[in-house]
């Protein structure tokens, strides 16, 4: 026997004896599939484990409260966006208990089978001592529900109830912006991002520890160069391509890109976006310079050679301050060995920068590879053909996407590949039944996942077809994911603040698409919109005119910035101005009717806000 200190979990069907009398075979078969697609993996998902299963009832064991509550959440949200009528109570405590041959007993299990049985249906309910542990760390309310008798309990039992349908507290849950070698004024702007989200107490990413914050400020305010006591940061180069064929350009891209996604999964360093990092693409490099534009202490650079079953890998890493090379190695390896290579270089590189990570992490950061070297081939064709945007790339990607997977059905990567060409059709237009599309992006993004949970670019596209469904909470949840396993990704901000936007959470999503604009202001996304939005909504109207401007001269013929900025200009009274965007809509859209605009705000006095706008301009 072991005594041990754990997060306790206990979960039931409501009103399971009335669902078994209407309909004994239907309950129990959902009740299975419930069980494996979502209980299973969610548990595992937080680093949980089933104990036991009773009937209907569950009872799980976390090393973390945090973990626990999180994993709570997303089990409730998930079941309901199912099936509204299967219900679960869900109950959590932090107790003492006695493990013996995998189950758990005690004090600790019989409290939590009481807190459970208190929760409403489809609600989650906490001991105090759990609350205790999770006060100010999670973006959920708590309500004090008193102190309960329970059987079998001597002491009085402190009962909280988690409140899911809004989400606020005191603290930043995951943001990874470390402190590097940046101007002053990137660190004036992030401080301020930051100050709009702590004055709120509105609350997506995890805490700063208050002395990095201090030291931030403290050297903003005094005009001093920010330490880089916490981290490192780097920009990943292309790499050239030596090979005698030039078609192999793919190839060298998608090494290059995969070496920048191992990297930006360390939470200790920062990580140049791949987008930043090829606008250097054949120009002529000087590290001092290339360093101060990227504000990056580091640059990664060198070249891949590819003859046959042959690979030849030079990479260099080159201190930006003053151009100094402080690590260089030559690699000559069987094509078979690509993916133990290119652990090798990140291993070294993250060595050599002396990032203190833990032997978790590395493994989590270094991507899983497929077992079949020629379906990695086949999808880094298909990622080049997707990244061009373009309709006809869009579906030879998605054969790229298909062969590989006809090679290795396990390969998550290319699952997500697959979704988002689906996706690309929707967002783009290029299909006339998006329906289908985005149930197809769905299922590609669900399977991806299930093959490997740690896929951020999977989790990301979950996140942006619940956007698409209106599914905000779940989206932000798929968000967020993506965020913890890749920190450093502009996109995943981006997406992150889309839903955010669309849920009525304006202040939150200011902040969020600031950081994905900070991060990444060259690759052509859709975060100056919603950005530009979020503005006009809060009335500044000059500050949505200057970002939505700008992100209309990247997607010029994306009848969306015609659209408010109509709208803006009309705020501002520049009524020439809104009658030239008023034409582009109509050029775009003749049948666009204000109406039908913004039908998806959860808060419609935002939908309302810009009908205003835009009627002001002289739409109908």
């Amino acid at each position: 026997m072991e005594r041990k200190l754990v997060a306790i979990l206990a979960a039931d069907v409501v009103g399971f004896s009335q669902l078994m009398g209407k309909d004994e075979a239907g309950t129990l078969v959902a009740l299975k599939d419930y069980e494996s697609a979502i209980i299973e993996p969610t548990v595992h998902k937080f680093g949980g484990r089933i104990v036991k299963r009773m009937g209907d009832g569950y009872l799980t064991e976390f090393p973390s409260v945090v973990d626990s509550v999180n994993c709570a959440v997303e089990w409730q949200k998930r079941t309901e966006s199912l099936d509204p009528q299967l219900k679960f109570r869900i109950g959590i405590n932090l107790g003492d208990v006695i493990s013996e041959s995998g189950d758990i007993y005690g004090d600790g299990v019989n409290i939590t089978s009481r807190i459970e049985g208190l929760a409403d249906p489809g609600g989650i309910s906490l001991s105090g001592s759990a609350y205790d542990h999770v006060k100010g760390k999670l973006p959920y309310f708590f309500t004090y529900k008193g102190e309960k008798k329970v059987k079998n309990i001597v002491d009085p039992i402190r009962i909280y109830q988690l409140d899911m349908r809004a989400h606020q507290s005191s603290g930043l849950k995951n943001l990874s912006i470390r402190t590097k070698r940046h101007s002053l004024g990137f660190w004036v702007i992030i401080i301020a991002s930051i100050g709009v989200v702590v004055s709120l107490g509105l609350v997506y990413f995890k805490p700063f520890q208050q002395d990095v914050l201090k030291s931030l400020m403290s050297n903003a305010e005094t005009g001093q160069q920010v330490s880089s006591n916490w981290g490192a940061s780097i920009a990943v180069l292309p790499f050239k391509n030596l090979s005698s064929d030039q078609e192999q350009e793919y190839f060298s891209d998608g090494i290059t890109n995969d070496i920048i996604t191992d990297l930006s999964r360390f939470h200790d360093l920062l990580v140049t976006s791949s987008s930043t990092a090829f606008s250097y693409k054949g120009k002529a490099i000087d590290a001092k310079e290339i360093g101060r534009n990227l504000g990056v202490e580091y640059l990664l650079e060198g070249s891949v050679q590819r003859a046959n079953d042959k690979i030849r890998i030079n990479a260099q890493l080159v201190n930006s301050v003053d151009g100094t090379h402080i690590w260089a190695e030559r690699y000559d390896r069987e094509l078979k060995d690509i993916f133990e290579l290119q652990a090798d270089i990140v291993t070294s590189i993250v060595a050599t920068l002396a990032i203190n990570v833990s032997q978790a992490e590395q493994n989590r950061a270094l991507h899983k590879p497929p077992k079949d070297l020629d379906a990695y081939d086949y999808y880094l064709k298909g990622l080049a053909h997707y990244n061009s945007r373009v309709k006809k790339s869009n579906l030879i990607a998605r054969e790229m996407f298909a062969k590989a997977i006809s090679l290795d059905p396990q390969y998550s990567a290319a699952y997500a590949g697959l979704g988002l060409t689906e996706f690309a059709k929707v967002s783009y237009g290029w299909t006339e039944f998006p329906g289908e599309s985005l149930e197809r992006s769905f299922t590609y993004g669900q399977k991806a996942v299930k093959l490997d949970p740690n896929n951020a670019k999977a989790h990301e596209l979950l996140s942006s077809v619940y956007t698409f469904q209106n599914k905000f909470d779940l989206a932000i949840i798929e968000a967020q994911q993506a965020l913890e396993l890749n920190p450093n990704s502009s996109t995943n901000y981006s997406q992150l603040g889309w839903a955010l936007l669309w849920s009525g959470q304006v202040d939150e999503s200011i902040s969020v698409l600031e950081i994905s604009l900070l991060l990444d202001d060259v690759w052509v996304r859709n975060a100056w919109y919603h950005l530009g939005i979020a503005y006009y909504l809060k009335g500044k109207y000059e500050k949505a005119l200057d970002i939505l401007e700008k992100g209309h001269i990247k997607r010029p013929d994306f009848v969306g910035y015609h659209i408010i900025l109509a709208a803006t200009y009309a705020q501002l009274n520049r009524l020439q101005d809104a009658q030239d965007s008023v034409d582009n809509v109509l050029r775009f859209d003749p049948f666009f009717e204000v109406q039908y605009f913004g039908t998806a705000f959860q808060n419609q006095n935002h939908r309302v806000l810009i009908a205003d706008g835009l009627r002001k301009a002289g739409l109908q």
